[in-house]
C-alpha cells in the first residue's frame, strides 16, 4: 500500500472523530463518554449477550466489563446469566436505559442533520454516497478468513445455506448426494484447505481448495452470505485460494459452475479464468474454467 493512502486514512480518522464529538467526555451532551453510549445503543431494545457485544464492537473482555459496570451503576442495564446456559450473560436495558437509548437516538439524528444542513443538496447526496462507500469498504476490512475443518459447525452452517440457495436457483433443484462433493478429507491438509469467512464473529462465507496429487488444484463450494455480498469477498477468496495453490507448487487452478450463476461466471472471467472443455462429470455444471497460476503465469485481468 502507498504512504499517501495511509496518510489519507489518518486524516479521515481525525476529521471524523473531531466532527462527531467522540473526543468529548459527555458525548452528544449526555452524561457519559462515547464508549459507554455506543455500548448502550448496541444493546438496543431487544438486549444482547455479552459475547456478541464484544465481537460486534471489537472490544476485549476487560474493557467491555468496565463499560457494563458503569452502565449498571447508572441503573441503565442489567447483566444476568441465561437460564438455559449460565455461562452466557445477557445485557438488557432497564426502563431508565430505554429512555436513555431513545434520547441517544434523537441526539444522533440531530447531529447527522447538523452535519448535513450547511451543505447544498448536491453536496449532501455526494456525502451520503461517499459515506455508504466508506462503510462498505470498512466492513469489508473487518472480514477475517481462517482455515477450518469442513465439519466445523460454522462451516457446516455455511454449506447448508449454500445448498439451500442452489436448491432454489437451479432449474432441476440441487441434491448434494448427486453432486461431486469432495469428501471432508479432501479439503483438509495436506489434501486441501477449507476457508471460513467471519464478520463480527459470525460466519458469512466459505470456500474450499482441493490439492490432489498429480492433478490441478480445484476450487470447490465457494459461497458468500447474501448480507455479506458487495464486500469483495468472492474475489478475496479467489486470491487467497490461488495463493495457497501457488504455495503448494500448482501451476493450474480449476473450477466448475452452473449456467444460472451469472455473477459467478462473470467474476471468474474477470479474474483470469478461461472456459475449457469439461474436465469432470459434475451433473450440475455447465461451465468449466482453468487459470494458469504461479510465477510464469500472465497477470489476471483487473475488473
Amino acid at each position: 500500500m502507498q504512504a499517501s493512502q495511509i496518510s489519507q486514512v489518518r486524516r479521515f480518522n481525525r476529521a471524523v472523530t473531531e466532527r462527531m464529538g467522540v473526543l468529548q467526555d459527555r458525548y452528544l451532551g449526555r452524561d457519559r463518554p462515547y464508549g459507554e453510549a455506543r455500548l448502550l445503543w448496541e444493546v438496543g431494545e431487544e438486549g444482547r449477550d455479552v459475547r456478541s457485544l464484544r465481537e460486534r464492537l471489537g472490544l476485549d473482555s476487560g474493557y467491555t466489563s468496565r463499560l457494563l459496570r458503569a452502565l449498571e451503576d447508572d441503573g441503565l442495564v442489567t447483566v444476568e446469566p441465561r437460564a438455559e446456559d449460565r455461562r452466557t450473560r445477557t445485557v438488557r436495558l432497564t426502563e431508565a436505559g430505554r429512555a436513555e437509548w431513545a434520547a441517544l437516538e434523537e441526539s444522533s439524528d440531530a447531529l447527522a442533520a447538523e452535519l448535513l444542513t450547511p451543505l447544498s443538496p448536491e453536496q449532501r447526496t455526494r456525502l451520503a454516497g461517499a459515506m455508504a462507500d466508506v462503510e462498505r469498504l470498512l466492513t469489508a476490512s473487518l472480514v477475517t478468513l481462517e482455515p477450518v475443518a469442513p465439519d466445523h459447525p460454522d462451516a457446516e452452517w455455511c454449506l447448508r445455506r449454500y445448498f439451500a440457495e442452489l436448491q432454489g436457483l437451479f432449474d432441476t433443484g440441487f441434491d448434494p448426494a448427486r453432486s461431486l462433493l469432495p469428501d471432508a478429507g479432501e479439503l483438509k491438509p495436506p489434501n486441501g484447505v477449507f476457508l471460513l469467512a467471519r464478520l463480527h464473529g459470525e460466519p458469512v462465507g466459505c470456500a474450499g481448495l482441493k490439492l490432489p496429487a498429480h492433478a490441478p488444484a480445484e476450487i470447490k463450494r465457494m459461497w458468500v452470505a447474501p448480507d455479506a455480498r458487495r464486500l469483495g469477498l468472492a474475489r478475496r477468496f479467489l486470491r487467497e485460494l490461488e495463493a495457497r495453490a501457488v504455495d503448494h507448487g500448482r501451476l493450474l487452478l480449476r473450477l466448475d459452475t452452473n449456467r444460472v450463476l451469472d455473477a459467478a461466471v462473470a467474476l471468474y472471467r474477470a479474474t483470469g479464468f478461461e472456459e475449457v472443455a469439461a474436465f469432470n462429470d459434475e451433473p450440475y455444471a455447465h461451465h468449466w474454467f482453468e487459470k494458469r497460476i504461479g510465477p510464469s503465469a500472465r497477470p489476471a485481468a483487473e475488473a
